[in-house]
């Protein structure tokens, strides 16, 4: 695989600010984007378990969203611990992993 075209900083439209302004990585920004967007906002109003349910714990999907992208965040961070050497030298193994909590994000976005 070639990690250098795959986890690439530069992104599709106009930049307003240099690409690690207030020390977050492009990644983070994804992450943000995807936060604030009122498609993921929706998810709150969507039960993921059925509401009539004989217990009270009734989860949204936008809580399990979060929950699960966690999940992905640990696993894309160990990831990138094994993956060290072989992603570019200006990729932390942190971005790896807000790439993959990013990625289950949109993910419940899109089911």
């Amino acid at each position: 695989m070639d990690w250098q075209t795959l986890l690439n900083r530069e992104r599709l439209g106009k930049t307003l600010h240099s690409p690690e302004e207030l020390g977050r990585s492009p990644f983070h920004k994804d992450h943000d984007r995807i936060i604030f967007s009122g498609a993921f906002r929706r998810l709150g109003r969507k039960t993921q378990v059925h509401p009539v349910s004989s217990n009270d714990h009734i989860h949204t999907r936008l809580t399990h969203s979060l929950e699960v992208s966690c999940v992905g965040r640990s696993l894309g961070m160990r990831v990138g611990e094994t993956l060290r050497s072989a992603l570019p030298e200006w990729c932390d193994p942190s971005d790896l992993g807000m790439v993959v909590q990013s990625a289950f994000l949109s993910r419940g976005i899109c089911s």
